[in-house]
């Protein structure tokens, strides 16, 4: 691929097809991270009830799981790069059996928020292994396809696994829903260990700094870009509701969420059919995807059927995201890959974090009508830095 670091860790015998047992496994540690991560939110007062603190203190234990991805993310991915990649990823799977396992079983609410803090620190190890691991196991003209499949958990998760993990703890109790969590992690953690091939420590074994990753052509340009798209959906996706409730379609929120992780299945289907090829046209197509649903959300805020279609078509642009710039960065990182993964990690949560908060404080000044000024603007900030910097997504 003419303009492209080619991945120096590559293994000799790199698949020439789709390694679909490997990169399924992968796909279902994205799972189990996302679940783990938001499956609180979903039993929110019966936790609380059982634990004899409120809702907000609930609320907690997915902010320190988010704080401890944060923190886990670089440091940890820069300890062990040294380390064979099987074993390492195996090690934060079986991460969440032990920490789902502490949760379903613990009464003490200072040892389950110490277990989501470990969590977190798990989910960040793993977020920044799936993309390389992917890349990895595959031919250069294939790595932005593998990635595509590794990243399938993530809306699957969100559109199906976090519904039907509410529904769950609704049921069967929020303890048996954690307990069912471990299983699950169990479960695959046997899986991944016959499926995923065993790769050696990337570039064989040698220390690459963060400093050298981040002066690496391309590669700011890429974090940037991520983070002001984060940040812009997130300012949004937070405060959902209340653009439905401002629609009149607040019943069906729900649904709403549904139409969101549909269209962002779609939108990975496009990213892995045309990464490899088209990765600059795919990224403006996700910023001007996303414009375009902003500015219907902004010009008939308060018609669900502009709604619905700005939904769909922001799920698509948005369920392409995470291929599109883990590509762009194995790319430019090659052997480092893992490292610029886990700057990539840290941006995503932190972006997380700020579009909670700031969308919060647009919703304090005004009402939700206005809640689309700021994505636009942090939109049109992405597609003037593509301009500047084409090269980056070569």
């Amino acid at each position: 691929m003419s303009g492209h670091a080619i991945d120096a860790a590559a293994p000799a015998g790199a698949a020439s097809r789709l390694p679909w047992a490997g990169l399924l496994a992968l796909a279902g540690g994205a799972f189990i991270t996302l679940l783990t991560e938001t499956l609180p939110a979903g039993v929110l007062r019966p936790m609380g009830a059982s634990l004899g603190v409120s809702d907000a203190a609930v609320g907690q234990l997915v902010s320190v799981y988010a704080l401890g991805s944060v923190l886990a993310a670089l440091p940890m991915t820069a300890l062990t790069q040294r380390l064979p990649r099987r074993p390492l990823l195996l090690a934060a799977i079986a991460g969440f059996v032990l920490v789902n396992t502490l949760t379903a079983l613990s009464s003490s609410y200072a040892l389950i928020l110490a277990a989501r803090f470990l969590a977190g620190v798990s989910g960040g190890l793993l977020w920044s292994l799936v993309a390389g691991y992917a890349a990895r196991m595959v031919v250069p003209e294939l790595q932005g396809r593998a990635i595509a499949v590794a990243m399938i958990g993530s809306p699957l998760a969100l559109s199906l696994g976090v519904p039907a993990g509410t529904l769950l703890g609704q049921q069967i109790g929020w303890r048996w829903a954690f307990a069912l969590m471990s299983v699950l992690a169990l479960l695959l953690l046997v899986y991944a260990r016959w499926a995923l091939p065993a790769l050696p420590a990337a570039g064989s074994g040698r220390r690459v700094s963060l400093a050298a990753v981040w002066r690496m052509p391309g590669v700011r340009s890429t974090l940037l870009v991520m983070a002001l798209y984060v940040l812009a959906h997130n300012v949004l996706y937070t405060y959902i509701e209340p653009l439905a409730l401002q629609a009149g379609a607040g019943a069906w929120l729900d649904r709403l969420l549904l139409a969101f992780g549909m269209a962002a299945l779609v939108g990975i289907a496009i990213a892995g059919w045309g990464v490899d090829r088209h990765l600059h046209a795919l990224v403006w197509s996700t910023v001007l995807g996303f414009i375009a649903a902003v500015m219907a959300l902004l010009l008939w805020p308060v018609s669900a059927t502009a709604l619905l279609l700005a939904t769909i078509v922001w799920g698509m642009a948005f369920g392409a995201v995470p291929t599109l710039f883990q590509t762009a960065l194995a790319r430019r990182a090659g052997a480092a890959a893992d490292l610029a993964q886990s700057m990539l990690v840290t941006g995503w949560n932190l972006a997380i974090a700020a579009g909670g908060v700031a969308g919060g404080l647009v919703l304090q000044s005004g009402d939700a009508r206005h809640l689309g000024w700021l994505p636009l603007l942090l939109l049109a900030a992405s597609a003037v830095w593509l301009i500047a910097r084409p090269k980056a997504w070569a």
